[in-house]
């Protein structure tokens, strides 16, 4: 079980790129980057919602909603900011600096979550081989961005 849930991290990765060529094409066609991510994030949404009702799966209940802490609430504008960035930046800067970069990120960040285990991440302390790891990746920004 554990290589597919390996299978399906690698998939979804290889998602993202497509997913800002094309949003930043739908971007050319309905007057900006802003109106592509809303339109991106409204299929999106249908498509969670056809999935949902189709598993019949319980609406969540109001009082465990609020129990939530502020921050759990956020993700949406993280998303949001993600995909609009991402059809903005495509055509600017290519699909393999912009993955490049977004990666570095996503790497650092995580690092950082595990260390400290913070948003119900278990907690990995920073070593020398994350460290290391994170400085291959910056490398590799670094050459990808110079050829």
């Amino acid at each position: 079980m554990l290589y597919f849930w390996l299978s399906l991290a690698f998939v979804a990765g290889m998602m993202m790129p497509l997913q800002a060529g094309v949003n930043s094409t739908l971007a050319l066609q309905s007057n900006g980057a802003l109106w592509a991510s809303l339109i991106s994030f409204a299929v999106g949404t249908a498509a969670l919602l056809g999935v949902v009702l189709a598993m019949r799966y319980d609406w969540p209940v109001a009082a465990q909603l609020k129990q939530a802490p502020w921050w759990a609430w956020t993700g949406g504008f993280m998303g949001a900011l993600f995909v609009a960035t991402g059809a903005f930046l495509a055509p600017r800067i290519g699909a393999a600096t912009m993955i490049a970069l977004l990666v570095a990120g996503q790497l650092i960040m995580s690092v950082i979550l595990d260390h400290f285990g913070w948003a119900t991440f278990p907690q990995h302390e920073i070593n020398l081989g994350r460290i290391l790891g994170v400085l291959c990746l910056l490398a590799g920004v670094v050459l990808i961005r110079m050829y």
